[in-house]
């Protein structure tokens, strides 16, 4: 006997010029500007990890960047695209938040909500006209036989967006590069729309994972480096990973040396990253710290770790990269 379900048609939607958004398009990062550096953040790691990628870019070796949404409602997207134009970073891989924030960005100037307040009203993500373009844009490419976030990218350039310039995933589409999305059904607000096609975005997901995993097949020498996503990117890398090694095994290949980086709030100072904490330590289930910087570099790769904010560390380390 079936469970019964909710009906999302029942929801009262809201127009999104009725929100107030914690984030513009005018807080974005130049990425021109000079940084001001903060002395508390291991600047001696940010060099090696800007070396890394200029040396993975002369190799032709992939240089993958994981990004939560933090990353996209700080303000770092000037300096991405930057990266991406200049042929630094030849993937991005995004979370379903931070893909439905670029997507907003481009589409209306603003994202992001206060949570507080339009959860205890019962209106978190219950807006109207940005959900049903995105949850369109995803019908659409899977329609078309597309990934999720070339399917995206393509609607933000159909569409004509007028903030889309700063848009990540426009860009990329613009570029013909990858950048992937990642969801886990049932954490993003676009999927509490009647709009919302669990199918399609599965499937469209699904390519994206399978694009990203064959970028992982050409880590050897590359660069992997997770910004602020603490679950689907170190989950959606190992997987990827594996897949990777066991088809590189067969041929008597190896996906071993490459350089890999976390950049979270998290204080791990004083502690040996390199070796995974045992689990009777709670940071044991902080699943960047065992999976990018332990266990997966174990048979020859490098990693580093740097606590502190997103927005002073990608332009820091984006202008490094690009010797400004």
């Amino acid at each position: 006997m079936p469970f019964p379900l909710f009906d999302r048609s029942r929801l009262l939607l809201k127009p999104i010029s009725e929100r107030i958004p914690d984030f513009t398009q005018k807080q974005m990062i130049d990425p021109e500007t000079p940084v001001l550096r903060n002395l508390g953040l291991n600047h001696a790691s940010l060099d090696i990890l800007a070396n890394r990628v200029r040396n993975a870019k002369e190799q032709k070796r992939t240089v993958l960047w994981m990004l939560g949404a933090s990353v996209i409602h700080n303000g770092n997207s000037p300096a991405l695209i930057k990266l991406m134009e200049e042929g630094y970073v030849t993937h991005y891989a995004l979370n379903g938040a931070a893909a439905f924030q670029d997507f907003e960005l481009a589409m209306v100037g603003g994202t992001m909500e206060n949570f507080v307040r339009y959860v205890g009203e019962g209106q978190f993500g219950l807006w109207t006209e940005t959900g049903e373009k995105f949850n369109e844009a995803v019908k659409d490419g899977f329609h078309c036989g597309m990934g999720f976030g070339e399917a995206v990218g393509r609607m933000i350039d159909r569409e004509d967006f007028p903030y889309k310039k700063n848009s990540l995933l426009w860009n990329a589409y613009k570029l013909g590069i990858p950048a992937t999305v990642h969801i886990v059904l049932g954490c993003d607000v676009y999927q509490e729309l009647p709009g919302f096609d669990g199918a399609a975005a599965g499937a469209t997901s699904y390519i994206d994972f399978l694009i990203y995993t064959q970028g992982i097949m050409n880590l050897e020498g590359g660069c992997f480096y997770n910004f602020g996503s603490r679950t689907i990117g170190p989950e959606v890398y190992l997987k990827a990973l594996s897949m990777s090694r066991n088809v590189k095994h067969r041929n008597g290949e190896k996906i071993a040396h490459f350089t890999t980086s976390v950049i979270d709030v998290l204080p791990l100072e004083g502690l040996d990253v390199h070796e995974a904490p045992p689990k009777s330590d709670p940071r044991y289930y902080f699943r960047p710290w065992k999976t990018i910087l332990a266990r997966t570099v174990a048979d020859g790769g490098e990693s580093y770790y740097i606590a502190g904010e997103d927005k002073e560390i990608i332009p820091d380390l984006a202008q490094k990269i690009r010797k400004i």
